[in-house]
């Protein structure tokens, strides 16, 4: 264990469970219900409301071999296509042939998807990457919100407990290490106030992505890599952290445009859109043979050479023949955030450009959603199941949240009874400076600068050492004055910032090739023969952080943590 905590108040208020889940996505709700189904009490913590995750902004679907003629083979064949040869073959097995019937049991929870008038099944399109129609969709462009409603309403119906605006902070662990729980911060009135702890021998941590770390993003404003912040502190491995997919169609506001940017879904192209530049050429013709319905890594790097090469700040998606009455059933989502933002679709091309959209890595797990930390599991996007590669799948998001939130589900109910655990204060606890809420932009700066789409050894470098800067000066400001950033949300939020952008950055550097959705200018080509591996990274006690390479696509064992090989002050 790193002993490494947040600046925090201690404790003031505290409460038991078996299990507690951290998240109200896909992957948390999930969780949470067959957990519950299994007789364990079970808590949710979410950081703003149930339903105000990443998952109710999802547009396109859920990928799953539903269709006639498909089969979980050519679901697997796409997703090992598309991870840019970085995949764990025996995940995406999992996931794709268990993919199919847990679509089926969220269907029976609730979820209402689209459905053909005459024939009644599941109507299916198509996306990036994909040679098959096997999206389902729900409300035309609304499936997240589709299924975030139906799992929130049967969390409610079966009576969960739940903590809803409640930032979690820190891992608690047992004198042997082990999981006891988490501390945690809920802001506001209510049963619950300021910070408290919920001491249960299971945590699931199911805390979405980081996207908060770039300035322009299509992921809410609590994707500030919440979970993996807890995770590191927590001495757990992450792997893959390198690979953040930038979506393609981003609708593009201006330059100076940041925060949560509206998604131009993969749809869009799926049912025809064309990708063109001022001047309506369709240049991702002859780049790819799916040319718009490419991989999304192999997209986002056709525009950004575009952009390049004719000075633009963004290209063009033409949907102008799709006509009224499908953009208003297919695309309403879409649709009115387009006019909101004062392009018509119907009549005019949309800009977009390239935004942060996905982390491809995070906490590095086995099959069983189990990482190194005994009584830790992690699914959904802060998960690093193996299943990603260097490059994620469109709509394989949901499915993954979806398969392995019931592996881990099953997991734990297999474990029971669970050891008696009693949380237990760091042998040498080390708290971290807090990071001014002020340095959040500079961080999401340096970051889109450094190590956004396009990145070069000089760029990363200089975007490292930027971010040391600003870790440096918050230690030498606390050791010199005893000053620190007040303790609160703000403060939390981008310290846990800071940290996943200085691990990421770390691990872009490493990698010294171009894979997936991870663009090394100065290292253009993909090499299987050095770089077909994992970087695994954890903090050790000291805050040193520990780099180390996998032997090959396949995870090691979470069961017991390796010998470091590369240990560096971070």
């Amino acid at each position: 264990m790193t002993g490494i905590r947040l600046t925090a108040p201690a404790p003031g208020w505290a409460i038991d469970a078996d299990v507690v889940v951290v998240g109200s996505g896909v992957a948390g709700l999930t969780a949470a219900l067959r957990c519950a189904a299994s007789g364990l009490d079970t808590v949710v913590v979410t950081k703003a409301r149930l339903d105000d995750g990443s998952t109710r902004w999802a547009q396109g679907g859920i990928a799953a071999a539903l269709g006639d003629g498909d089969t979980p083979e050519q679901h697997l064949e796409d997703t090992l296509v598309a991870g840019a040869g970085l995949c764990d073959e025996a995940a995406v097995r999992a996931l794709v042939t268990e993919g199919p019937d847990a679509v089926r049991r969220l269907i029976a929870t609730g979820a209402h998807f689209d459905t053909d008038p005459a024939s009644g099944e599941i109507e299916l399109t198509r996306e990036g990457g994909h040679h098959r129609r096997r999206i389902a969709h729900a409300g035309g462009d609304a499936t997240g919100a589709e299924i975030s409603r139906a799992l929130v309403d049967a969390v409610r119906d079966q009576g969960l407990r739940t903590i809803e605006n409640a930032l979690v902070l820190d891992l608690l662990t047992d004198a042997d290490g082990r999981t006891a729980g988490i501390t945690l911060h809920v802001m506001g009135e209510g049963q619950h106030d300021g910070v408290g702890a919920v001491h249960a021998p299971t945590v699931v941590l199911a805390t979405g992505g980081m996207g908060q770390v770039f300035s322009a993003t299509t992921n809410p404003a609590v994707s500030t890599g919440d979970g993996v912040a807890l995770a590191l502190r927590a001495g757990a491995e992450v792997s893959d952290i390198e690979f953040v997919q930038f979506h393609p169609t981003v609708l593009f506001l201006g330059p100076d445009s940041e925060g949560q940017q509206p998604l131009v879904s993969e749809a869009v192209r799926g049912e025809g859109a064309h990708l063109v530049d001022a001047a309506g050429v369709r240049f991702m013709v002859g780049q790819h043979e799916l040319a718009e319905l490419a991989p999304r890594d192999i997209v986002a790097k056709g525009i950004m050479r575009r952009m390049q090469e004719q000075g633009a700040d963004h290209m063009l998606l033409d949907a102008r023949h799709f006509g009224a009455e499908m953009w208003e059933q297919r695309f309403p989502t879409i649709l009115a955030a387009c006019r909101a933002h004062g392009f018509d679709p119907v009549t005019e091309t949309i800009p977009v450009a390239p935004a942060a959209h996905y982390a491809s890595g995070g906490v590095r797990t086995d099959l069983q959603g189990r990482t190194t930390v005994p009584g830790l599991y992690a699914c959904g996007e802060v998960a690093c199941t193996g299943v990603h590669g260097a490059n994620r799948l469109a709509s394989n998001s949901l499915l993954e949240g979806l398969v392995f939130a019931e592996r881990i589900a099953a997991d734990i109910a297999a474990r029971r009874p669970w050891p008696a655990v009693a949380p237990a204060e760091p042998r040498e606890p080390s708290l971290l400076p807090l990071i001014a809420p002020e340095e959040r932009a500079e961080i999401q700066r340096i970051m889109s600068h450094g190590a956004g789409v396009l990145r070069s050894a000089a760029s990363l470098a200089a975007a490292a050492a930027a971010l040391e800067s600003v870790y440096v000066t918050a230690v030498q400001e606390r050791e010199g004055s005893g000053k620190t950033a007040e303790p609160g949300v703000e403060s939390w939020e981008t310290s846990n910032l800071l940290c996943v952008a200085r691990v990421l950055t770390a691990a872009a550097l490493e990698r010294e090739e171009t894979r997936g959705c991870h663009w090394r200018e100065d290292r253009p080509e993909r090499d299987d023969a050095d770089w077909r591996r994992h970087l695994v990274v954890r903090l050790a006690p000291g805050r040193r952080l520990v780099v180390r390479h996998t032997d090959g696509t396949a995870f090691p064992s979470t069961d017991t943590l390796s010998v470091p090989d590369a240990p560096r002050e971070p």
